[in-house]
């Protein structure tokens, strides 16, 4: 019998369901953001909760009428109203507000798996009585509880990535299999629906090139001529991948000193495992030249999932010179520095002689396997 994850937004999504606000929910598909709908309304036996599907025609058509007395009377006799798929539902920002407005008692309750679709939607007409919260794949806190655990599990997360169900798969194919079908089905579809997109060949060929090139700066022209296209589409469509939660971009870090350079961004995958299928890579540690990148990857990502959910409100950048010195992760806190660079074997990284001149209050550390843990959890 599977143990049910907690996941660690939990709490801060129960603590906001208010009356008279709506809660979003945002993340990509198959993170668990119905599962965790479901489980919060399976532990508030005492309310009544109206549960909806935004896929379903029928609920669409009801929460875009823009109709008071449609609405009215679809929470009538509820305490909660909770929405899965919001993001299939037309002008759902300008009827929640007519649902609140007309019915202030209710708390609304709606996930969304298309980000800037689903933001643009509510942003506006819901300003002020809107929080809205992102869902990622399981961190290694919500899933490894000691350090000997996460070192079991390493392997197996920066090849598989931590994407519920290839987390829970029983062996490496149907991970494999789990991950193709996510990548093929989900991954594809959110992204070719934010902008009525088609040309899903382009996508992965330019997902492809991002894939191998984590952890060094990005040339929009250098992908624009390999991809035989123009710079402002490389840029679109890497900002589209990035509001449907496949990548995110990393900006180089600069108070404006001579030898900093901070032109160009890098680009990052959440999950290591979407990252290896866009490659279709999924050889084991020892025999992969690109180890050091996926461990960067990892440390990464799992960081800012780590931070985001503990609402620390950091800063992330990435820090080089001109004459190539650099530091992979720059973690900015109230003005406070914090720096980092990821070894995937046993060696000290040394702190940059430019950037110790420069930030002789920023603390340095090397994150290699025997501190992640800490690091991460």
């Amino acid at each position: 019998m599977l143990v049910m994850i907690q996941r660690a937004i939990k709490e801060q999504l129960v603590s906001s369901l208010k009356k008279g606000q709506v809660t979003v929910l945002l993340g990509a598909r198959r993170t668990g953001k119905t599962v965790l709908m479901e489980q919060i309304k399976n532990e508030m036996a005492d309310k009544k909760v109206l549960m909806l599907n935004g896929e379903d025609y029928d609920v669409a058509g009801i929460l875009s009428s823009k109709r008071q007395s449609v609405l009215k009377n679809l929470v009538a006799g509820y305490d909660y109203l909770f929405v899965d798929e919001a993001q299939n539902i037309p002008e759902i920002g300008a009827n929640l507000k007519l649902l609140v407005d007309s019915v202030p008692e209710i708390s609304v309750f709606i996930t969304g798996s298309a980000a800037f679709d689903l933001r643009n939607k509510i942003g506006e007409p819901l300003t002020g009585r809107s929080r809205v919260f992102y869902l990622y794949p399981f961190s290694v806190s919500e899933i490894i509880r000691d350090y000997y655990s996460a070192l079991q599990q390493l392997q197996t997360s920066l090849i598989f990535g931590s994407y519920p169900q290839v987390f829970k798969a029983v062996n490496d194919l149907e991970r494999k299999i789990i991950l193709e079908n996510i990548r093929n089905g989900y991954l594809l579809k959110d992204v070719l629906q934010l902008d009525n997109l088609k040309d899903s060949l382009f996508i992965m060929n330019l997902l492809r090139n991002v894939a191998f090139q984590i952890g060094n700066d990005i040339s929009y022209n250098e992908l624009a001529s390999k991809l035989n296209t123009t710079i402002k589409t490389v840029q679109r469509y890497l900002d589209i991948l990035e509001k449907s939660y496949v990548l995110f971009r990393l900006t180089g870090f600069s108070r404006n000193l001579r030898k900093e350079f901070s032109k160009t961004p890098r680009y990052f995958f959440w999950d290591n495992g979407i990252r290896n299928s866009i490659i279709s890579n999924y050889n084991s540690l020892e025999m992969r030249d690109d180890a050091g990148r996926l461990w960067e990857n990892f440390c990464i990502s799992e960081r800012m999932k780590r931070q985001i959910y503990g609402q620390s409100f950091s800063n992330f950048f990435f820090w080089r010179t001109y004459d190539q010195q650099e530091i992979d992760l720059i973690e900015e806190i109230d003005s406070k520095l914090y720096a980092f660079k990821f070894k995937w074997g046993k060696k000290e990284a040394s702190n940059p002689k430019a950037f110790r001149d420069n930030y002789p209050d920023a603390s340095f550390k090397t994150i290699n396997r025997g501190n992640f843990y800490d690091f991460l959890s």
